[in-house]
């Protein structure tokens, strides 16, 4: 499966737990949302009840007192509860046979006459707490409250509850109410104007942790602060208030919701309801921690997802469907319509170009009808990009979209195809058999040279499919079993020890030799290849042939070299002998004198000449040992220029000599390496004439010392340098020699190397290259700065 076929899957995937988190946290929600209401139905009930309970017994236990703009005041209420307020605001119950009703109000009026006067000239209400107590521990305090109606002034006195004090004389609630709140399993309490206990119900007794109302009342116990807080606000504006509160108990937390009720208006007591909404609370925590993951993983998705609602709006999207189209995300805050959002793609050229626009708009919208998902689509955008579509029904009404940037993969797919083809036809063109065979062991492909090798028909192999098929077919020419098993082995065997490529030679039946080999491919496929490398293995064996008998005539070359020049050495020595002999004798005339010295002359050359073909002879024998020790750059040519000096200067040239006094000195054989330079002056000798310069330089890097050999001379041809040390090679600068082979032969058995550097008519200069090695502690110091001779 494709890199991009798998993303594409786990989007889908993704896609499908997202819209089944979905499905489950509507479901969750609505399960929750109908309890609540429920809940809030059974509350408003009791309100209800509790309410109009209390309410009719407080109408029977006030007094009413209108004053009319004209005319005497009129008073209302129970001739008891008017001789009750009349002892309570007089201060004595001594009141028997007055008219109680006219006194009443007269002392009303006369107390409270600006409040009236005001409440009677503009409407403004006014409220009086606590005008009076009665003797002897009567009801409580009286509280005096004005309004206005109509353009009527009245003026309402009651008994101020909240201020009662002993038990026996609190206000009742209400039979009826009071047993419905208190069997209520919500918790449900009165506060009185000053925020103090006045009533509670077994629910909030037990929540509480108080076994009776009269320990809650000593101890002064609260449900909650917040909730008090509520309750002082409800009963400040007189209007019910709502709160939401967590409380801790027995090690657990639990959400309520907080009902304030007013009972008798502002400034009176205030009824609570504490609703447990943990369960809830908690369903909605866990529905928002799902939903929350449910966006977090789409935005995680490379693949843009976008989801519309049942009314065609979009409901959510994720950063990557922002991103691929390049949308201003507040306009998508705004939840546009799939209709609007497919006009402004357009306007911004995101969505293929066709025709009839409308037409393909309507079938993009039809899709809001469909039961299942439908087929995958693609689109073509003009700015080269391809994209799959993939729409699918919502669970909660509208469709699911998934926008997939499918471009690398098509290019990758058509680059991979096309290498494909670009493999097979490179695989025909090959002269070796080559096989390609699967993880599994099936035959994938194969050329055609394979065919031809094995004499098999495209048709057999085909049917053959796998390893062991196809090996029997090739046994009949290459009957060798542990070969083949050899091959399945590293074919079908997955141990990494076993997938190594091998190579080894088999004989076919027909007589030809079969080369093979295998190559592990990093898909995990196993490419075997066969070649017939008889014609190969012949001619090797002839070469093979041919280098041994050369071997043996350089060997007999270099004995019979070795053998002449011995043999040569012993009439040199002669020659030398009696030439020397010839030239210390006294009465011998001058010219004889002379032809003897020439011939002493020549001879010693000729010796020269067989020592360097000797040592050549030793040094391609590989039998020249070399005595290392540390030699002095300076020691050397001053040692040169003793041995040369004459010889040059006889030429009428000048031979200079300069060594740096820090050269350090070089791990090699003193002997050979002024054999070295001597043939170099030699030659430079031989090359400068009158009036020129031969100059000996060295100097040295972290590396390794150059000496420098230069003359005036006549220089070297440029298609001569390049065989300048080759050996027996004609030279114009004299005949043929080894005097420069030797010098590039002993340089390199130091680790060093020679080279030459010629314009022709401005001499030539040949360098020497020595490695330093390690400078021994013989060496000495140097003291000079310089050494020149000349």
């Amino acid at each position: 499966m494709a890199e991009a076929d798998i993303a594409f899957a786990a989007a889908a995937g993704a896609a499908g737990l997202a819209l089944a988190v979905s499905v489950w946290a509507w479901r969750l929600k609505r399960i929750v949302t109908l309890r609540d209401q429920g809940q809030q139905q059974a509350r408003d009930r009791l309100t209800g009840v509790l309410a109009q309970a209390i309410s009719a017994r407080s109408a029977f236990d006030d007094i009413r007192i209108g004053f009319p703009p004209e005319g005497a005041p009129v008073v209302l209420g129970d001739e008891a509860v008017i001789a009750a307020a009349h002892t309570a605001l007089v201060g004595t119950g001594d009141g028997a046979g007055e008219d109680l009703a006219g006194a009443l109000a007269t002392l009303v009026h006369s107390r409270f006459a600006d409040r009236i006067s005001a409440l009677a000239a503009d409407g403004t209400p006014f409220r009086v707490l606590d005008v009076g107590d009665g003797p002897d521990g009567d009801t409580g305090a009286w509280a005096v409250e004005g309004g206005s109606w109509g353009g009527d002034v009245w003026v309402r006195l009651f008994r101020d509850i909240g201020r009662a004090a002993p038990a026996a004389h609190r206000p009742d609630v209400g039979l009826g109410a009071g047993v419905i709140a208190d069997a209520s399993p919500a918790p449900a309490w009165v506060l009185d104007s000053a925020g103090k206990l006045i009533w509670a119900n077994r629910a909030w007794l037990a929540e509480v942790r108080c076994t009776s109302l009269d320990e809650a009342l000593a101890s002064a116990t609260s449900f909650d602060r917040g909730a008090d807080q509520l309750a002082a606000e409800a009963g400040r504006a007189g209007t019910r208030q709502e709160g939401f509160r967590w409380t801790a108990a027995e090690g657990r937390r639990r959400a309520w919701k907080i009902l304030a009720e007013p009972i008798a208006g502002a400034g009176g007591p205030v009824m609570l309801f504490a609703l447990d909404v943990t369960e809830a609370e908690e369903t909605r925590d866990t529905l928002r921690r799902h939903v929350e993951a449910h966006d977090e993983t789409l935005n995680h998705l490379a693949d843009a997802v976008a989801i519309f609602g049942p009314s065609r709006r979009l409901a959510f999207h994720n950063t990557a469907f922002q991103t691929l189209f390049n949308i201003d995300p507040a306009w998508l805050d705004e939840r546009p319509t799939h209709a609007e959002l497919l006009d402004r793609l357009r306007q911004r050229r995101m969505l293929p170009e066709v025709v009839d626009y409308a037409g393909w708009k309507a079938n993009e919208l039809e899709f809001y009808g469909a039961a299942e998902a439908a087929p995958d689509d693609s689109w073509s955008l003009p700015d080269g990009r391809t994209l799959r579509v993939v729409r699918q029904p919502h669970p909660l009404g509208g469709i699911l979209l998934l926008f997939s940037d499918i471009t690398g993969e098509l290019s990758l797919r058509s680059r991979f195809n096309a290498q494909l083809q670009v493999q097979t036809a490179t695989l025909d063109k090959l002269n070796d058999a080559v096989a390609v065979f699967g993880s599994d062991g099936r035959l994938r492909l194969h050329n055609e040279a394979f065919e031809q090798f094995w004499s098999l028909s495209g048709e057999q192999l085909e049917a053959a499919g796998e390893f062991d098929a196809v090996a029997e077919l090739c046994k009949t020419a290459l009957p060798d079993v542990a070969l083949w098993l050899g091959l399945k082995a590293r074919v079908a065997d997955p141990d990494p020890e076993s997938r190594v490529a091998v190579s080894g030679e088999g004989r076919t039946t027909d007589g030809r030799v079969a080369a093979w080999q295998t190559r592990p491919l990093p898909d995990g496929a196993t490419l075997v290849a066969f070649s017939d490398v008889t014609a190969r293995r012949d001619l090797e064996q002839a070469l093979a042939q041919r280098e041994a008998a050369l071997s043996e005539s350089q060997a007999l070359k270099r004995e019979f070299v070795g053998s002449v020049s011995y043999e040569l050495r012993t009439p040199l020595t002669t020659i030398v002998g009696y030439s020397e002999l010839l030239e210390s004798m006294e009465d011998l005339p001058e010219r004889s004198r002379q032809h003897a010295g020439a011939i002493r002359v020549a001879a010693g050359q000729l010796a020269h000449s067989i020592d360097d073909v000797l040592d050549m002879a030793q040094i391609d024998a590989g039998e020249m040992e070399l005595s290392l020790g540390d030699v002095t750059v300076r020691d050397l040519f001053a040692a040169a220029v003793r041995t040369h000096r004459p010889r040059i200067e006889g030429r009428g040239a000048v031979l200079k000599a300069v060594a740096a006094a820090n050269l350090p000195a070089i791990r090699g054989d003193s002997r050979r390496l002024a054999q070295a330079l001597d043939h170099l002056l030699d030659n430079a000798g031989r090359s400068v004439s009158e009036g020129g310069v031969v100059s000996l330089r060295a100097e040295a890097n972290d590396t390794e010392v150059r000496i420098r050999v230069e003359d005036t001379g006549r220089g070297i041809p440029y298609h001569l340098q390049a065989h300048v040390f080759d050996r027996f090679v004609k030279r114009e600068r004299g005949g043929p020699g080894v005097g420069l082979a030797l010098v590039k032969a002993l340089v390199e058995l130091h680790g060093g190397w020679a080279e030459v550097e010629s314009e022709p008519g401005k001499g030539a200069a040949f360098i020497l290259h020595l490695p330093l090695e390690m400078a021994g502690a013989t060496a000495e110091p140097e003291v000079e700065p310089e050494l020149a001779v000349g």
